[in-house]
């Protein structure tokens, strides 16, 4: 578990730095999420290593968000005058990252055309 660890957070650590180093725009945890994919792509040795350790890391997901639970209660004051607009902004957001993930499902969908259907 010790091992699997490490590895995780050498990737996300290697992600943080590509990142700072060359001012991509892109968080620097995803680009290690993504390293430590084309590592257990690359190697099933390393997938064998890090399976248990990323299971348990899920199925414990939800303690994660204990931190920011805490956050909102200890700012009640704010989120008592302000609370109308961040739920505004909050179902505004959701509507439209579904509005665009549908929107990109459909191009992909039209660009490699669906040749089932063709067929009929």
């Amino acid at each position: 578990m010790i091992h699997a660890l490490t590895l995780i957070l050498a990737c996300q650590l290697a992600g943080e730095a590509l990142t700072r180093l060359f001012g991509w725009p892109a968080p620097g945890p995803v680009l290690g999420m993504a390293l430590l994919f084309v590592l257990m792509l690359a190697s099933g040795r390393v997938a064998r290593l890090v399976q248990p350790t990323g299971e348990g890391i899920l199925r414990h997901l939800s303690l994660l968000f204990v931190p920011a639970g805490v956050g909102v209660v200890g700012h009640l004051q704010q989120l008592g005058t302000y609370g109308a607009g961040f739920a505004l902004v909050l179902v505004v957001s959701t509507v439209l990252a579904l509005a665009v993930g549908a929107g990109v499902f459909v191009i992909v969908v039209r660009l490699t055309g669906d040749k089932d259907k063709s067929d009929a």
